[in-house]
């Protein structure tokens, strides 16, 4: 695993780090497109999510072929499917949500969805149609929601400061994107920061809501790809080894590099999936909203993700602390992380005239300046997007 390197100083981040030997990982021996034409339709369905910012509570389907499939979907998820104690987590959310949608919307779930058949099999069930998928997708919805309270709870009373919690995901990407270098995928470079202090405040300054919570973009990794082919492949392994789908933050992508259609366009072998993919009409996806500061000429993959982080490390730092004694070592929390995802070529154009950074600070620290010394008075301030939450945003 590379070494962790932080860069905490405004508006950079650090250099390309070394590609790792080939050879490591189980993708090892498979060129990138090869792998890319085994797109399964689930995978399909995540990148799409990925690139338009939808909701998985909007789905009225999965897309799971099989049980490898699913358990690929558990460890995403830090589920492991061989751990009882995990599989009894499922079962738990699983009757927790069966009771939700029981008691308030009087929905009489049928045995098999509610106890008889293993909760992990409904990703399963939800994916084949009959008439228990739809009761399947409304439990999985809830378990979902569930997962996350708690996972955010937990992490809201674990008794470590936020640069340890960055420090474990950090880990966790590096190790990840590592893998993904040495078993070939053409990651040129791969760079993280975190946003500093000083950054943070002129964010919020800028920002029509100023709401530190809001800020999403505190810990960001950039992964640049040898060429605009590659994204694909990328964005897909990303997705089966690191970010759950479903954990996409909705109304938080900006995709003004890759069209959804083009990967299909150009990977004949994928549209075979179309006729089953879930009309976008029905998926509630809206119209998204780049960086007010950003120059329109400035073109990146950008997104959110709550990525979960195990917090057993953590916790054996600081055994014996009252305030973790009872905080299950197994639980999972979910850390805020902002990628950007783009080829080399795109990279060197965003660094160029109206699009490079130098300008996009200087457009941003005179919308600041103006608010400060008139206002209401000034133009119009945030991103554009009525959160001023940074989509397609650049360090400040």
């Amino acid at each position: 695993m590379a070494n962790i390197r932080l860069d905490t100083d405004p508006g950079h981040l650090p250099g390309p780090l070394p590609v790792p030997s080939a050879g490591g990982g189980h993708l090892a021996g498979y060129p990138a497109a090869d792998r890319f034409d085994e797109t399964t339709l689930s995978d399909l369905e995540a990148i799409r999510l990925l690139l338009h910012g939808g909701s998985v509570i909007d789905w009225h389907q999965l897309a799971f072929a099989d049980e490898k499939e699913v358990h690929r979907f558990l460890r995403v998820n830090e589920f492991d499917p061989a751990s009882d104690a995990d599989m009894e987590r499922l079962e738990s959310l699983r009757a927790e949500a069966v009771e939700y949608l029981t008691r308030h919307f009087g929905y009489r779930i049928p045995e098999e969805v509610a106890e008889s058949l293993p909760a992990h099999e409904l990703l399963l069930l939800a994916s084949r149609r009959g008439r228990h998928q739809t009761y399947a997708c409304m439990v999985l919805k809830i378990m979902h929601v569930l997962q996350h309270l708690d996972g955010r709870e937990t992490l809201f009373r674990l008794p470590v400061s936020d640069n340890q919690v960055f420090s474990q995901v950090e880990a966790k990407v590096v190790q990840i994107v590592d893998e993904m270098r040495a078993a070939g995928l053409p990651i040129v470079e791969f760079a993280w920061s975190r946003k500093e202090r000083d950054s943070l405040i002129t964010k919020l300054l800028a920002k029509r809501d100023s709401i530190a919570a809001d800020v999403y973009d505190k810990l960001r990794f950039r992964l640049i790809t040898r060429r605009l082919e590659d994204l694909p492949a990328v964005l897909r392994e990303l997705l089966c080894r690191l970010i759950p789908f479903n954990y996409i933050i909705p109304g938080q992508a900006v995709n003004r590099l890759l069209p959804f259609q083009r990967i299909i366009d150009d990977s004949p072998s994928l549209r075979r999936h179309l006729e089953h993919l879930q009309p976008e009409s029905e998926l509630n996806i809206g119209e998204q909203s780049p960086n007010h500061f950003s120059s329109a000429n400035y073109r990146v993959i950008n997104f959110v993700a709550d990525l979960p982080l195990r917090v057993g490390t953590m916790l054996q730092r600081t055994a014996g602390k009252c305030d973790s004694d009872d905080i299950d070592p197994r639980a999972v929390v979910y850390v805020l992380t902002e990628f950007q995802v783009m080829d080399a070529q795109t990279a060197i154009k965003n660094e160029e005239g109206e699009s490079s950074h130098a300008v996009y600070k200087e457009r941003q620290h005179i919308e600041v300046k103006a608010r400060l010394t008139r206002g209401s008075k000034s133009k119009k301030h945030g991103n554009g997007n009525g959160n001023g939450n940074g989509n397609g945003s650049r360090e400040t």
